[in-house]
Order: structure tokens, then C-alpha cells, then sequence
């Protein structure tokens, strides 16, 4: 969007699985001076995982909401999978311990494998559990856990304690470092890997897979399938063993594996994201959006340099704790999620102005890290982004840092595109983005501007079309894949350039985008989407006459 509008945009259940064993005979733990909590990273203030594991890659540290401090641990629950997070300790044999850690979710469980566990329901607020278990006459070790439960929506848990004196008698070995790492299969969204045996002077209790300096993965023997990967990208693997004492080995040697194309080499990751801005625009309610309309996902505008590489809202807006993080709050308490965009039209962008792909990526890791992100936009725009091939290149290498470091997680591109589809510097950025490997899941277009008049259908499909041959020839890809990483971006209702995007020309244009199995489709914006015959081109409605949401109701009908 040129000056106008596009200034404005950088801008049940019942306890299965892990079922509580009661303890016969459990007693309150003696308040003596051996009771300590000898979990490591409880409150996961370290801003890593380590050395809790996480199934399926789903689990994060975030910045908020947190019980204390300013960090906690984020579980993004699927309907299969419960991101059940786990730390294995060394313990005393017959001995009691007690469990306790603070937690806000839909039904969110917290135990010890093989023992007692405890759940509760608090969506709003943070709610303590607490249970207690005592060890077996032989029992060393101890698995600690916890999990939220199908499809109820992403949990927070902080400020885990597990009272009690320590195991391993002051063990403080470490393991030897695993050999042999090597890949024995892979697909395209998984790696299966195999290792030798480590040895220890008590015993290794568990092998820690690592993605760059993220661990991803956490078992007990010498094989591992890492999951939730994406496609056609490459990954570095390294392996450490550790013992019931939370002693870590060295590092495995490393093993680069780039994953397969898949079945049509598509990447298995579709969007309906429409654009919030919380900067201006009326913004609306977004549960009240998502009540009225069904849709699931917003891509939250704009994230910016609010100096010395720092990423803002907009350039002015705290990163978290402002409206910005209500907004994203909400969509989330309402079962949906949300990707930022990062740069846009104008602003001072993070692309452009910080001095590095390095510092770049740490940037965009800061946001990742924030909100336990699962895809993230870069909006490249502009003179200073798009028209600057050594911006393009270090923001593509920015992307694959992060997308190495956080594996599962899905990087966009979106950019302007002419009437017949990428310009000479978007056909410059597509191939930057092969020659660098840098793995881009989905490459957006926002077919408009075009001029007063134009087709926008027409334009809008033609323009897709392009951007298809130009993924096939620069990737070597099918028809099927190409448009597996293709998005469309409009703009609802009047233009900056006065073209007329109706409800049925925008319904035509999702349903071609089914038809064609795309990845994204989104428009500029829900702020917009409500109609104002005659109102012109302006912040908080789109123009022309439409019903309230209307433009957001269509787009939650693509399915991809």
C-alpha cells in the first residue's frame, strides 16, 4: 500500500494417559533442612527449555503471562498431542517428596511418572497444584511432568518445585558424549536419528537431542525421530547424554540433515490469517471477530526497530505487556493464534536497520521467544527492504538462522507483485532465497495497487500464476508444490488506487486459492471490514457497502 493505508500498515475429560497412582501410606514432607527444590530451571528463567523436554517440539519459554519472574513455560496443546514438558532428577530411595508449580489453562496436569498427579482448570489466572509421592525402596530417579490435554488451547506453567533432598549423592560426573550420530531416515516434517551408547559412573538416564542450541527432543535410549520439521530444509543435530544427577556430557559430533519435499512436496501448513492492527483503525475486539466469523488466525501488524535493533509494536508499543499482547491474549483464550508481521511500507524496520543477519535474528528470536511463536511474517516493502538485494539476502538469513533454531516453526515472506507476477527484485528475492537455502514456507503476494479499474480476480489469479512459474523454475518444483508455497494478500473493499475488491470478487478469489491448495490467504484488514458506501479510502472501514466482517467470514472458508 503506497502512502495512505500503507503507512498505516507497519503499523473430558477425565485423568487418562498419565493416570494418578496414589501413593499408599504418602506423608507430608518433614520441613528439615535436607527439603529443597531440586528441580534445575524450575522457573524456566534461563529463557531455554533445558533441561525440560517437551513432546511433539511443542513446548516454549515465553515473557508472558508468568506467575514470577520473567519467564515461563508455554505448552501449545494440539488435538493430538498434549505437550506434555518433563525433567528427570535424581532422588533418595523411600523417601517423600512434594510437588508443586503454578499453572493458567483449560485443564492443565501436573505429576510424576508411575505416581501421584494433580490437575485443575484456570484459563484466566495462574492456580497452584500440589501433590505429594514417596520413592520406592530402589527408586533413584524421578520424572516430572507437565502436560495440558487435547485441543483445550495452549498452557502456561511457572515456578515448578520439587521438594525433597537430592539424589545421586553428590554425583558430578558427567556422562561421555555420545558417538556415532548419524541420520537413519527422514520424511518432510521428520528426522529419525541413532547414537552410541554414553557411559557414566552411575548411569545415564536420558539423551538430549539439540537443533543449533535448542533441545528439541528428550529420551531414554539411543534413538530419536525428531518431529514437527518442515519442508525441504536443512537442520544440524547434536546429542548429549545426561545422568539422574542433571549431569550433562559434551556434545555429539553434529549431523546436517535437510528434510525430503514430501507427497507433492508441499509443506503440510496452511493460513487464514486476515491483518489486525492494533495502531490505529478502530480495532475491533478479536473474540468478538472470531465469534462472529470462525475465523482462527491474525496476522498482528507491525513489528519494528524501536532502536538498536529492538523489536517493538510499531516501533513505539512495549514488545509485551500492552495492547498488542491483550489482543494476542485474547485470540489465543478463544482457540485461535496469531503471526506477527514484521516491517511493512515505512517505519524504521528491523531489516534495514539492524547491522547484521546475526543481530536480525536475535531480534526476530526476541518475538519468537515472547509470544512462543509458530510462524512469522517478514512484509519486505519498499526502497529500503525490497529495492536493497543485500537487505533481501540479510533477512532471508536472518529466517533460516531462526528457523534452524526453532524447529517446527514457519517462516513467510510477503511482497509486492505486478499484474503478471513477481517484479524484477521479488524474482531477486526467490532466488536469493534458493541460493542461501533459506527454506521459506510460503511466499505472499499482495496483488493490488495495480491502478483505478484493474480486474482484481483476474489480476489477482494471473498474478499468482506468475509467482508459480517463477517457484517452479527457481526450485524445480511441480505445479503442486509450487502453489503449496504460495499466499495471497489482498486488500478488502477500495485501494489505496481506488480499485473495488467486493465480498463476491473476494469469494471468487478464495476459492481459486482452494482449488489451487495454496498455503496463505489473508487481506488488509479486519480493521477495515466494515462497510461505509462512499466513505473513501480510510483506517477503520473498507468504502464500499458490505456487511460487518464480511471479508474476514470468507477468509475463514480457506481451507488450502
Amino acid at each position: 500500500m503506497r502512502d495512505t493505508l500503507r503507512r498505516s500498515r507497519h503499523r473430558l475429560l477425565a485423568l487418562l494417559g498419565t493416570a494418578a497412582l496414589a501413593m499408599a501410606g504418602a506423608i507430608a514432607l518433614p520441613g528439615t533442612a535436607e527439603a529443597a527444590n531440586v528441580l534445575t530451571n524450575p522457573g524456566f528463567e534461563s529463557g531455554s527449555l533445558s533441561p525440560w523436554s517437551c513432546t511433539g517440539n511443542l513446548g516454549s519459554v515465553v515473557s508472558s503471562p508468568v506467575h514470577g519472574g520473567t519467564k515461563a513455560l508455554a505448552g501449545a496443546v494440539s488435538s493430538s498431542d498434549t505437550a506434555q514438558c518433563s525433567q528427570t532428577v535424581a532422588v533418595q530411595p523411600s523417601t517423600t517428596y512434594s510437588l508443586s508449580g503454578w499453572v493458567r489453562g483449560s485443564y492443565v496436569y501436573l505429576g510424576v511418572n508411575g505416581g501421584s498427579s494433580t490437575w485443575t482448570s484456570s484459563p484466566s489466572a495462574y492456580s497452584q497444584l500440589t501433590t505429594s509421592f514417596t520413592t520406592t525402596a530402589s527408586q533413584t530417579s524421578a520424572t516430572i511432568y507437565v502436560h495440558g490435554w487435547y485441543a483445550q488451547g495452549t498452557y502456561y506453567a511457572d515456578d515448578i518445585s520439587l521438594d525433597g533432598p537430592g539424589g545421586g549423592g553428590g554425583d558430578t560426573q558427567a556422562p561421555t558424549a555420545p558417538t556415532g550420530l548419524t541420520s537413519t531416515a527422514k520424511t518432510s516434517s521428520t528426522v529419525s536419528l541413532s547414537w552410541g551408547t554414553s557411559t557414566d559412573n552411575v548411569g545415564v538416564t536420558a539423551y538430549d537431542i539439540y537443533s543449533g542450541s535448542n533441545q528439541v527432543l528428550s529420551v531414554s535410549g539411543t534413538s530419536g525421530t525428531v518431529t514437527g520439521l518442515a519442508a525441504s530444509t536443512a537442520y544440524t543435530f547434536t546429542v548429549k547424554a545426561r545422568d539422574a544427577a542433571g549431569n550433562s556430557s559434551a556434545a555429539s559430533g553434529a549431523v546436517s540433515v535437510t528434510t525430503s519435499a514430501g507427497t507433492g512436496g508441499g509443506t503440510g501448513f496452511t493460513q487464514a490469517a486476515p491483518y489486525l492492527y492494533e495502531g490505529w483503525g478502530d480495532p475491533p475486539s478479536p473474540s468478538t471477530v472470531m465469534s462472529a466469523t470462525g475465523i482462527k488466525w491474525f496476522t498482528m501488524a507491525f513489528v519494528l526497530d524501536s532502536g538498536g535493533c529492538n523489536p517493538s509494536w510499531d516501533g513505539s508499543r512495549p514488545l509485551t505487556g500492552g495492547v498488542d499482547q491483550t489482543a494476542i491474549n485474547q485470540i489465543r483464550a478463544a482457540g485461535g493464534d496469531i503471526v506477527p508481521s514484521f516491517g511493512g511500507w515505512s517505519g524504521s524496520k528491523l531489516g534495514a536497520n539492524c547491522s547484521s543477519a546475526s543481530a536480525l535474528a536475535g531480534a526476530l528470536q526476541k518475538v519468537i521467544t515472547a509470544y512462543g511463536l509458530k510462524a512469522i511474517d517478514m512484509d519486505i516493502e519498499n526502497s529500503d527492504e525490497f529495492e536493497n538485494e543485500a537487505v533481501q539476502a540479510k533477512i532471508l538469513t536472518a529466517l533460516k538462522t531462526v528457523k534452524a533454531n526453532n524447529p517446527g516453526l514457519r517462516t513467510i515472506v510477503t511482497f509486492g507483485t505486478s499484474t503478471t507476477g513477481p517484479t524484477y527484485y521479488g524474482n531477486r528475492l526467490i532466488e536469493q532465497a534458493q541460493s542461501l537455502n533459506a527454506g521459506i514456507d510460503v511466499f505472499t503476494i499482495m496483488p493490488f495497487d495495480f491502478g483505478g479499474g484493474a480486474d482484481m480476480y483476474g489480476n489477482t489469479v494471473a498474478a499468482a500464476e506468475g509467482l508459480k512459474t517463477k517457484l517452479k523454475s527457481t526450485f524445480g518444483w511441480d505445479d503442486a508444490t509450487a502453489y503449496s508455497h504460495i499466499g495471497i494478500s489482498g486488500m478488502n473493499g477500495l485501494s489505496d488506487q481506488s480499485e473495488t475488491t467486493t465480498p463476491a470478487i473476494w469469494t471468487q478469489i478464495r476459492d481459486w486459492s482452494n482449488s489451487h491448495h495454496i498455503a496463505r490467504l489473508a487481506f488488509w484488514s479486519v480493521n477495515r471490514d466494515r462497510g461505509c458506501a462512499g466513505g473513501g479510502v480510510v483506517s477503520n472501514c473498507s468504502g464500499i457497502s458490505q456487511n460487518t466482517w464480511q471479508f474476514t467470514s470468507i477468509t475463514a472458508g480457506f481451507t488450502g
